[in-house]
């Protein structure tokens, strides 16, 4: 009797061990960021006009998963297997501005391409301004 509660408590811990190793490992994933994109600069001041696009685009494309605030808790966050992430933390906020723009554009797994939905990278840029208002 001792031995079978044994196994089952040790199968049960292994079982939590592997969910939590899998999940962690696959939201620690790093971006591969091409060189080009890391470097680039955003060419539009964070002004009133260009925040005001900015949000705009974050309420249509980006705020059912990320939530209103950037803080990863939006309506759709729970049905996705990786967290979006929290734009307010220094994490997100030290990358440079180019790799902002490229994963938002691009995108990978999860986080949809929208090449095609946004297809002017002059908005994309806006969104960047936008999300650095996260971090204030």
């Amino acid at each position: 009797m001792k031995v079978n509660i044994l196994f089952s408590t040790v199968l049960m811990i292994g079982f939590f061990l592997l969910v939590g190793f899998v999940a962690s490992d696959d939201q620690a994933k790093p971006w591969k960021i091409p060189a080009k994109y890391e470097k680039m600069e955003n060419p539009y001041d964070a002004d009133k006009e260009s925040l005001k696009i900015g949000k705009r685009l974050w309420k249509k494309h980006c705020g059912s998963c990320h939530g209103g605030e950037g803080l990863g808790d939006g309506s759709k966050a729970a049905q996705l297997e990786t967290a979006p992430g929290d734009f307010s933390s220094a994490v997100f906020q030290d990358q440079s501005d180019g790799a902002i723009f490229y994963k938002s554009w691009f995108g990978r797994d999860e986080m949809p391409n929208y090449e095609k939905k946004i297809p002017y990278d002059e908005d994309v840029w806006h969104l960047v301004n936008y999300m650095r208002t996260f971090g204030e």
